[in-house]
């Protein structure tokens, strides 16, 4: 068995922490956020840094070991190439049954009266 070195050890500590906290962060957003626009963002970026993060660090321990790490990196693939592609979708869906957004409407660019265009 390959024991890691303290230095990779704590690379890898660190990266499983910081892919908790973005799990976590993402969770809460599911939780805090109003409307299903912008529950959207919390799983489709901050849980998608926080698996990134806890599967760069099984990556890392695997490539010390001497393995190559196939698995983590078709998972890796397969979440950053599905992850936003699903949200677009959703997204879609949700804009064609008409679900309402407590953001309101997005500023336009027309002039103000009396500016010059």
């Amino acid at each position: 068995m390959h024991t890691l070195p303290l230095w990779m050890e704590w690379a890898v500590a660190a990266l499983l922490v910081t892919g908790g906290v973005f799990t976590l962060v993402g969770a809460i957003g599911m939780l805090r956020f109003p409307d299903f626009y912008m529950r959207l963002h919390a799983p489709t970026k901050a849980t998608t840094l926080g698996v990134g993060g806890v599967l760069l660090a099984s990556l890392a321990v695997s490539w010390w070991r001497g393995e190559f790490g196939v698995p983590e990196l078709l998972i890796t693939l397969f979440l950053f190439i599905t992850a936003p592609v699903s949200a677009n979708l959703l997204a879609k869906a949700a804009l064609h049954l008409g679900v309402p957004s407590k953001a309101g409407q997005p500023p336009t660019n027309q002039p103000k009266p009396g500016e010059a265009p």
